[in-house]
């Protein structure tokens, strides 16, 4: 065998690198699905606190109608 030992190293350690690589690649793809997807979960949370502000708003709006209402005279007596 003329192979030289240090070259064979070095491609095992080159292919073993180029796997590694390729492996990062799809993490870091992963990552940035994950931070859009977080983005979007964020963005739609703030909508629902927006939503429950507006609905707390307008049961309070309600409630000072019930109240008016409930303090007017009884036509009946």
């Amino acid at each position: 065998m003329s192979d030289d030992p240090n070259k064979s190293a070095l491609d095992v350690v080159r292919v073993q690198l180029e796997l590694v690589h390729v492996k990062l690649d799809r993490l870091a793809d992963d990552v940035a699905d994950l931070k859009r997807r977080v983005t979007l979960l964020e963005a739609q949370v703030a909508l629902l606190h927006g939503d429950f502000a507006n609905q707390s708003l307008r049961i309070d709006r309600i409630e000072v109608r019930l109240e008016r209402i409930e303090r007017r005279p009884d036509p009946k007596t």
